[in-house]
C-alpha cells in the first residue's frame, strides 16, 4: 500500500467520523462492509424518486443476475454523499441513477479513483452540468423523452442480453410473470415524470404511489426491490382513484372558493388560488385542478394553494404545463421545490399585495 493511499483513507476515516452525528448509521456501515470486501460497483440513485428506486431495482436484478457484488445506496440531496465517503480501493464503475450530483461530482469520483462513472438523467436543468472538459471514463445518459427508469431498463437489459448462460440462453432482467407487468408500470412512471399526462388514469397512479415514498431507501427497507417487483399499474390507478374519490367532497368545497391572485405583485402573472386552511393534505389534488381552471381562464396554468402556516401563510404552487416552472417564483421567495410542484412561507402583509381584491 502507498503512503498516498493510508494518508488518504485516515483523512477518509477522520472525516466519516465528524459525520457520523448527522449521516445514516446503516448507509455508513454499508459503505464499511463493502470498502472491507473490496466492492468494484457502487449504485446511488436518487432518493426519495419512484425513478431512482426503480432504476436501482434494475441495478440491482443485473448484478444479481451475473453475481456481481454491488453496493446500492439512496442519495439524497438534503445530506448528500461526498466523494471521499466512496472511497473504495478497488472501485471500478460507479452507477448515478436518475441525478448526476452537485457540479463535478462525477468528474471528481472518476478522477480520484480511477473509477468509470455512469449517469442517467432527464431533466432538463441537468444538461448544464455537462462539460466537454469532463474525463473519458464518464459517460452521461440524458434522455429529455425518456423518464430515466425507463433508461436503466434499457441499457442493464441490453447489457444482460450480452451474456449468455452456460446452455446458451440469453438471461433476461425481468422474469416473464413480471415482464408486462412492469413494462406497464414504468409507461406511466414515465408519463408523470415528464409531465405528459397522456395515458388514462396517470394521475391516479401518481397518487397511488404516494404511500411508497417512504419506504423508497433500500437500507432502511430491506424488501424494497421485492415490494417494487410486485407494483401493478392497475392496483396504483385504484389505490389513487380511491383515494382522490374520497378527498373530493371537500377538495369541491374548496373549489367553489376560487379567486385571482397577482403572483409576485403580477410580476410573474396571474393564477387561480384557494384558501386551504385545515385541508392542506389536499394541496396536489387541489393544484392540479386549479391549474387546468386557471389556464382555461385565460390565466397562468398555475394553481396556488394557500393555508395557514403559524403567524404566516404557506403557498403551495402546482402546475399540469411542461413549460411552466413553479420553483422560479417559489425560490424568489425563499422556497423551493421541482418544476410543476414548489412552496414557499409568505408573510401575510406581502400576502394581501398579491389578493387581487385587496390589491391597489
Amino acid at each position: 500500500m502507498t503512503m498516498w493511499t493510508k494518508q488518504m483513507r485516515k483523512q477518509i476515516w477522520s472525516a466519516l467520523g465528524r459525520r457520523r452525528g448527522f449521516r445514516s448509521d446503516a448507509a455508513l456501515e454499508a459503505i464499511n462492509k463493502a470498502r472491507e470486501e473490496r466492492t468494484q460497483n457502487v449504485v446511488l440513485y436518487n432518493y426519495p424518486s419512484f425513478s431512482g428506486a426503480f432504476s436501482a431495482l434494475f441495478a440491482q436484478l443485473f448484478h444479481s443476475r451475473l453475481h456481481l457484488p454491488c453496493l446500492l445506496l439512496p442519495f439524497s440531496s438534503v445530506t448528500p454523499f461526498k466523494v471521499e465517503d466512496l472511497y473504495i480501493e478497488g472501485l471500478e464503475r460507479v452507477y448515478l441513477l436518475d441525478f448526476l450530483g452537485p457540479k463535478g461530482f462525477a468528474d471528481e469520483l472518476s478522477r480520484r479513483f480511477k473509477c468509470h462513472v455512469i449517469g442517467f438523467d432527464h431533466r432538463k436543468s441537468v444538461l448544464a452540468q455537462i462539460t466537454q472538459d469532463c474525463p473519458k471514463e464518464v459517460t452521461y445518459y440524458v434522455d429529455l423523452e425518456k423518464s430515466s427508469s425507463s433508461a436503466v431498463y434499457e441499457y442493464f437489459s441490453s447489457k444482460l442480453s450480452d451474456t449468455k448462460s452456460p446452455d446458451g440462453k440469453v438471461a433476461s432482467l425481468l422474469n416473464p410473470e413480471d415482464q408486462d407487468r412492469l413494462k406497464m408500470v414504468l409507461k406511466y412512471n414515465e408519463d408523470a415524470d415528464l409531465r405528459r399526462w397522456s395515458l388514462p388514469n396517470t394521475n391516479a397512479f401518481r397518487v397511488g404511489l404516494k404511500e411508497w415514498r417512504s419506504k423508497l431507501n433500500c437500507i432502511t427497507n430491506p424488501y424494497m426491490y421485492e415490494q417494487l417487483l410486485e407494483m401493478s399499474s392497475i392496483d396504483l390507478i385504484s389505490k389513487g382513484n380511491s383515494y382522490v374519490s374520497a378527498h373530493q367532497s371537500a377538495a369541491s368545497k374548496l373549489l367553489d372558493k376560487v379567486f385571482k391572485i397577482r403572483l409576485g405583485r403580477g410580476f410573474y402573472g396571474e393564477c387561480l388560488a384557494v384558501r386551504a386552511d385545515g385541508n392542506s393534505n389536499l394541496s396536489d389534488e387541489i393544484g392540479m385542478q386549479l391549474s387546468l381552471k386557471s389556464a382555461a381562464a385565460g390565466l397562468r396554468p398555475i394553481g396556488a394553494v394557500i393555508y395557514s402556516c403559524r403567524n404566516n401563510l404557506k403557498m403551495c404552487l402546482r402546475s399540469t404545463d411542461s413549460a411552466t416552472d413553479t420553483s422560479e417564483i417559489a425560490k424568489a421567495y425563499g422556497g423551493g421545490g421541482s418544476q410543476n410542484s414548489s412552496s414557499f412561507i409568505i408573510r401575510m402583509d406581502e400576502y394581501n399585495q398579491w389578493h387581487l381584491a385587496n390589491a391597489s
